[in-house]
């Protein structure tokens, strides 16, 4: 008799657990069948910066936040929360492995997000090529500028050596120049040691260093008159095509001097290209993600917003969720020795 008891009390648990399995797949099926509009309508988009506030990382996230949820079905709130710690990988980890997926959580990280997955740093919990990616903000067009009379064009730089100013190993101040010397012949000396760009630039108004990687808004904001009578000289552009801007400039990958020397400079010229992106977790659901990714490109075309990017002179070239998306597969498969040969071209000689 207390044999059948406990069957039939087993019986009844069991079938109350498939019931209850039943309705919590039931809910999680409706939670994933709402529309945008039902999904968004009330929650709150959070982008985690991983720079303190006011740098170009906080300052684009900031920017989009106060006009991307007007685009979004549902008008969340968005709102932007500080995660520094090293380099901003904390924060890359985070979206990564921890933050939501559900499309609440995005994030702004390092420029090299694709190239620290491919170089193995340490530290990097995340693979680059697996983010959802929303959109570049904008890219931030890097160049080695030159103010000695001897050195006007980078092939000057291939003829003599030319002395250039650095803030640090890791800094692309000295990893440009680093780049150019292994795969395209030119005869960079490095000077490190410098605090910032505008010491650099400084000392190269003293004529005591010839060159420095600065980027173009800053040299343009900063020595127009010098860059205008032929004082100041852009050797050469970090980026993937040559900038409407500069269009007689050339990129580094036009300066290899191999396929193999061109695939490096590819690859990690790319970083340029990432600059200030706004990317999420993967596993966000393909219809917020491209409701977030039609957001994001509507934002780049409001005019309120287009006047506020005009009034801070700041630079703005956006582009796709699926051109960055399309970007990170290549980064990802780019050979190992390709990537092997970056890293030794890097390191400090």
């Amino acid at each position: 008799m207390k044999q059948r008891y406990r069957s039939s009390r087993r019986t009844v648990l069991a079938l109350s657990l498939s019931l209850a399995g039943l309705t919590f797949a039931g809910l999680s099926t409706a939670v994933q069948a709402q529309s945008p509009d039902e999904f968004y309508k009330g929650k709150t988009i959070t982008i985690y910066v991983g720079y303190s506030p006011g740098g170009s990382y906080d300052y684009y996230a900031r920017t989009f936040a106060q006009f991307m949820g007007k685009y979004i079905p549902g008008n969340p709130n968005v709102i932007v929360s500080n995660m520094t710690g090293a380099s901003s990988l904390k924060a890359a980890n985070y979206i990564y492995n921890v933050a939501p997926k559900d499309g609440t959580a995005l994030g702004v990280v390092t420029q090299t997000v694709m190239l620290e997955d491919a170089f193995k740093t340490p530290g990097v919990k995340y693979k680059a090529a697996e983010f959802s990616y929303v959109g570049r903000m904008t890219a931030v067009l890097e160049t080695i500028v030159s103010g000695s009379p001897k050195t006007k064009t980078i092939e000057d730089a291939r003829k003599h050596e030319v002395i250039q100013g650095g803030t640090g190993p890791t800094s692309p101040t000295e990893g440009y120049a680093r780049l150019l010397n292994t795969f395209a012949g030119t005869k960079f000396r490095i000077v490190s040691g410098f605090d910032g760009t505008s010491g650099v630039m400084l000392a190269i108004e003293r004529g005591e260093i010839d060159s420095t990687e600065n980027s173009y808004v800053s040299i343009i904001r900063s020595k127009k008159p010098e860059l205008d009578s032929g004082k100041l000289n852009i050797l050469v552009q970090a980026s993937l095509e040559r900038s409407k801007v500069l269009p007689n400039v050339p990129t580094l990958i036009e300066l290899g001097t191999t396929p193999e020397a061109k695939a490096a400079l590819t690859f990690y010229t790319s970083s340029a290209a990432v600059s200030r992106s706004l990317l999420g977790p993967p596993g966000i659901p393909a219809d917020r993600l491209k409701t977030l990714r039609d957001a994001f490109m509507k934002t780049t075309k409001d005019k309120e917003f287009l006047a506020v990017i005009a009034k801070s002179h700041a630079e703005f070239d956006p582009e796709s969720g699926e051109y960055l998306e399309d970007l990170a597969k290549k980064v990802a498969a780019t050979p190992p020795a390709i990537i092997q040969r970056t890293a030794d071209a890097l390191k400090p000689k």
